[in-house]
């Protein structure tokens, strides 16, 4: 049989699409597989973007509905199981959406699109759950840092113009600061806890994934990360540990106190959050700054 012929063949030309290159044809007794070819690469390309006060509303009513749909979606499916021991199913939650959407008249406001992405996204964190490579799916909390939501079609990126267009949402600008040729696959639109936004766009540019580079000896280079100093290398290279939380932590211990003292779920508790939210991100991007140097220098080197 054709399953006897695919079996005997090496693991890596079954499983691995990097090693498929076009189509290949395995003919057994008149019968002919088809394997196409899936190595193309896939690539994010990350913007900032500075919507204006109607297109934050916008914003702020995706990233409500796409979590009232996650959390509605996670609830049917504890329910459903503690009824009947078997799984709500992605297909049967989507029915029941188009249902919802008849009595949450809201929720038509936002793409018909980013409410599905929900619920791929509920679908894929229980798969990788059951998988043992990720924790149980929690409900998604309404003042937690950041906010997202997907647009899997319809986005448009004009880069003459800096001009980002999403469904429902047009005309918004953006720092777009490298081009990129390809099929956009998805993009991802979020606001982080000092409400800053960013979308973050998956494109599949046709090119195959690179072969494995060989390893020469004498070219290696070893690294030990240490505390006292960032990296040190196996030549006896040293950089210098710069400790940015240890030079901000007075700041940071004052406007946490300050915190502290805010009434709960008030705007200046929210002001307070922000300030403090400033500081982590502003540590956050010394130490990727760092990494960036400290690693493009050793590159370079070699």
């Amino acid at each position: 049989m054709v399953f006897e012929a695919i079996r005997t063949m090496p693991v890596a030309f079954i499983f691995s699409a990097s090693f498929l290159s076009h189509y290949y044809k395995i003919c057994y007794h008149n019968i002919v597989v088809m394997i196409e070819d899936a190595s193309s690469m896939l690539k994010a390309f990350k913007y900032r973007i500075y919507p204006n006060q109607f297109q934050k509303q916008k914003f702020a009513e995706h990233f409500g509905c796409a979590r009232f749909v996650y959390n509605w979606a996670l609830n049917k499916k504890e329910t459903f199981y503690k009824k009947t021991k078997k799984n709500l199913s992605k297909r049967m939650l989507q029915d029941q959406l188009v249902a919802l959407k008849k009595e949450q008249l809201w929720l038509t406001d936002v793409n018909s699109q980013t409410l599905l992405a929900s619920l791929f996204n509920l679908d894929t964190a229980f798969t990788k759950f059951f998988k043992r490579s990720a924790k149980y799916p929690q409900f998604k909390k309404r003042y937690a840092g950041r906010q997202s939501y997907q647009c899997p079609q319809h986005v448009q990126v004009n880069f003459a113009n800096n001009m980002v267009n999403l469904p429902k949402i047009k005309n918004i600008k953006a720092k777009l600061h490298r081009e990129f040729e390809g099929k956009m696959k998805t993009c991802t639109i979020s606001r982080t806890a000092t409400n800053n936004y960013y979308i973050s766009i998956l494109v599949e540019n046709g090119k195959k994934e690179p072969a494995p580079a060989y390893i020469e000896k004498e070219k290696t280079m070893g690294l030990d990360l240490g505390i006292k100093d960032f990296v040190i290398t196996s030549s006896g290279e040293k950089e210098p540990n710069n400790k940015y939380l240890s030079k901000n932590k007075k700041h940071l211990k004052r406007i946490q106190r300050r915190l502290s003292k805010k009434e709960k779920r008030s705007a200046n508790r929210a002001k307070a959050r922000r300030k403090v939210a400033k500081i982590h991100e502003k540590i956050a991007n010394q130490r990727n700054d760092r990494a960036h140097q400290v690693s493009a220098k050793l590159v370079y080197k070699s």
